[in-house]
């Protein structure tokens, strides 16, 4: 190892959560994608289409699909509207920043609130074509929003002690 290939820092916990996001989206895309493949086997195949697919692939869908968004607020590509903020003067495109970061912040936050209401209102309705809570498919947006509140307060933040527009 050369000086050059040494870490800078240790990982903080939330680029550790970060981390955790993208495996988690990476794995979600290949478990639909696997459970695609039965469905389409099992159904032009065996002849015996399986009814637990769908709500499977739901599932993950919303989850990858959530985690990917709260990496994306985390890096800064998710609701950033770079192109129109990038032809802004320096200050309004700092202070039009911090607006965004706070409205995807308030966004993230009822996003989370509303996937714990649907999740705990669902959760005692069994799910069309798997024994599974209906409610379970509600919590990829709970624990996604989640993060993305947690990740657009982390940029918040930063852009105020750095003392950046």
């Amino acid at each position: 190892m050369t000086e050059d290939d040494t870490p800078l820092s240790t990982p903080s916990f939330l680029d550790r959560l970060a981390d955790l996001c993208r495996a988690v989206a990476m794995t979600g895309l290949v478990i639909i994608t696997l459970v695609q493949a039965w469905q389409v086997f099992a159904r032009y195949v065996l002849n015996n289409s399986p009814g637990w697919t769908e709500p499977v692939s739901v599932f993950f869908m919303g989850m990858t699909v959530m985690m990917a968004a709260a990496v994306g607020v985390r890096d800064g590509t998710h609701f950033s509207f770079s192109n129109i903020l990038d032809a802004m003067p320096a200050g309004l495109g700092g202070l039009v920043r911090r607006l965004l970061l706070a409205l995807t912040l308030l966004v993230a936050l009822l996003l989370a609130y509303w996937g714990v209401m649907l999740a705990a209102d669902n959760w005692t309705v069994q799910m069309a074509g798997a024994p599974l809570p209906a409610g379970l498919r509600y919590v990829p947006f709970a624990v996604g929003a989640s993060i993305m509140a947690i990740f657009a307060l982390e940029r918040l933040l930063a852009r105020q002690s750095s003392g950046e527009g």
